[in-house]
């Protein structure tokens, strides 16, 4: 009987370092490297989480086929340099502190992974944005879908689009680097004062309870926006390229103030910054669907890359271009780039067939990582507490009564979720007290 091929795939070093393992063209394990270390967004060499898709396949890493890292680094250290150089003479300080790291540990990373994996079998490194593409098509329930990709940077590339059609992908047209939506929206969301890379999805949230009052502003200065959706950057207002922050002194003359200090309080204005540049976004992300639509003619679409969280803009495409059925991948950052190698891989590199399934997609409801049910009565018999086990039957009505009583309720549920909105399998649940608004927190 043949051995049956194992790929693990990696994403680290940048942002949501995480590892999962395929066998045979199925998903057997994924999970984030902070999940295991507590620490949010942890870019360090994924060892607990390459350990955990390891036992959950029941093997060691000598019994794994390829690893496959989600980009190419040497393609990505020209892209570093040939930026600085021709910033130069600035930038010098933001040049002077990257190096260091990329000599050490970025750019010779096929030895580091050898050496941090104790293996010494194939290294596989497709490009960033192929990455993103196949965990956007490969485990959609379509046969056949346009794809299309947007992020902050890959090596060069911030957006792209292709085709998906059984075991292969033909990304057809892209943007490069620094014109890039991911980027436009994390330099607002470092104005608006939060965590690049990690804010997002409060400038998202905060979007709502504000007013475009700046969307000219932004279309007039910033970015020009074609019809087919690419667009331009001014880079004259941006930092991002060279510099240690996202948006420079231009920018914040043109909004009539400096950055939101963290932490503190959240004015109108930002609400409103935030709603203008959302609808940008949101504009953006509609046109190139309506175009991807218009050069495919295909009826579905999958989505990934960091922007693709962007559930406001999802739902955008969704009610506003005409594709019928659209797919994102739940990990659609770069922690499901090492999904997407892995899938890579196995379909284009090893051209095997890949069977779809159109009302069901393959990524299991995105339960991939540990079961901490075990681990939780472990601890709790541990440590003498007491507990009562309820049937699934009982949980339910268990559940309404005691929100019912004002109780807060912590549940966790079979495997963990892969990806940023993990909340089918863990929740919180709460109700205020009576006579105010009720609300289930989840």
């Amino acid at each position: 009987m043949n051995k049956p091929i194992d790929i693990l795939g990696i994403s680290a070093f940048y942002h949501d370092s995480a590892a999962c393992l395929i066998r045979e063209g199925a998903i057997i394990a994924a999970a984030q490297e902070e999940r295991f270390t507590r620490k949010k967004h942890d870019a360090d060499f994924p060892h607990q989480a390459s350990a955990y898709c390891l036992t959950e396949a029941g093997i060691a890493i000598k019994d794994v086929t390829y690893v496959a890292f989600y980009e190419k680094p040497f393609l990505k250290f020209e892209r570093l340099l040939l930026t600085y150089l021709s910033f130069a003479p600035k930038g010098l300080v933001s040049f002077l502190k990257a190096m260091p790291i990329w000599l050490k540990e970025k750019i010779f990373l096929k030895s580091l992974i050898q050496e941090e994996l104790s293996y010494d079998g194939d290294i596989l490194f497709p490009e960033h944005h192929e990455s993103h593409a196949a965990s956007a098509f490969f485990p959609s329930p379509f046969e056949q879908a346009a794809i299309l990709t947007l992020d902050g940077v890959g090596e060069w590339t911030t957006t792209s689009w292709g085709i998906g059609k059984d075991h292969t992908l033909d990304l057809k047209q892209e943007i490069q680097f620094p014109h890039s939506l991911g980027l436009l929206y994390s330099a607002f969301t470092y104005y608006v004062g939060f965590r690049v890379n990690s804010g997002e999805y409060k400038m998202m949230g905060l979007a709502p309870y504000g007013e475009s009052k700046y969307e000219s502003l932004i279309r007039e200065n910033l970015v020009d926006i074609k019809p087919d959706g690419s667009f331009h950057l001014n880079m004259d207002y941006f930092d991002y390229c060279v510099g240690l922050t996202m948006t420079n002194e231009r920018f914040h003359r043109l909004f009539g103030r400096p950055p939101r200090r963290p932490e503190s309080p959240v004015t109108q204005k930002d609400m409103d910054i935030a709603a203008s540049i959302q609808k940008v976004t949101d504009d953006i992300m509609v046109r190139i669907a309506r175009h991807v639509h218009s050069q495919t003619g295909m009826e579905n679409l999958c989505l990934a890359g960091g922007v693709a969280l962007n559930c406001v803009g999802n739902g955008k495409i969704l009610k506003q271009a005409p594709f019928k059925k659209i797919w994102i991948q739940p990990a659609a950052g770069d922690a499901g780039g090492a999904l997407g190698a892995a899938l890579l891989i196995w379909h284009q590199h090893l051209k095997n067939p890949r069977r779809a399934d159109n009302r069901h997609d393959r990524q299991l409801g995105s339960f991939l990582g540990p079961n901490a049910d075990g681990d939780i009565k472990q601890l709790a018999d541990a440590q003498g507490w007491v507990y009562e086990h309820i049937p699934m039957d009982r949980l339910p009505g268990k559940i309404a009564q005691l929100v019912k009583d004002q109780k807060v309720i912590g549940i966790c549920q079979g495997r963990m979720e892969f990806g940023p909105r993990a909340w089918g399998a863990a929740a919180s649940l709460a109700m205020r007290a009576p006579g105010r608004c009720r609300r289930s927190l989840i």
